[in-house]
């Protein structure tokens, strides 16, 4: 899956998304597109450089799934208990998929049961 065909598929998932790139105000990720539910990101990549996607995960999945998958392994700059990184190069695209849509939904249930 390309960065494009990432980004879509993060738009896709719900009306109530937006695509941000939060970190212009930093050289080294200016380049940072993230997208957000509830008003929390859910998932983020660098378009430039594109080798991690970061996304939040439960923390009893992150263990079987760095074992299962060579491509899941340690966020960027965000907590390792409640986040992963894919490598896209070596990821199944409807792991992507699964992993991405996963997120969205933890960030999703987690913040609008506190806006009621």
């Amino acid at each position: 899956m390309n960065v494009e065909e990432l980004r879509n598929y993060s738009l896709s998932l719900g009306s109530d998304v937006e695509e941000k790139m939060p970190f212009q105000a930093f050289k080294a990720a200016n380049g940072v597109l993230a997208f957000y539910v509830c008003g929390h990101m859910f998932c983020y990549f660098d378009i430039d450089r594109y080798e991690l996607v970061n996304v939040k995960c439960q923390p009893d999945r992150i263990g079987e799934l760095k074992e299962r998958y060579t491509s899941v392994t340690a966020p960027y700059n965000m907590n390792p208990r409640h986040w992963i990184g894919i490598r896209p190069e070596g990821a199944d695209d409807s792991l992507l998929r699964e992993l991405v849509q996963n997120s969205y939904e933890i960030v999703k249930q987690q913040y609008s049961r506190k806006k009621k």
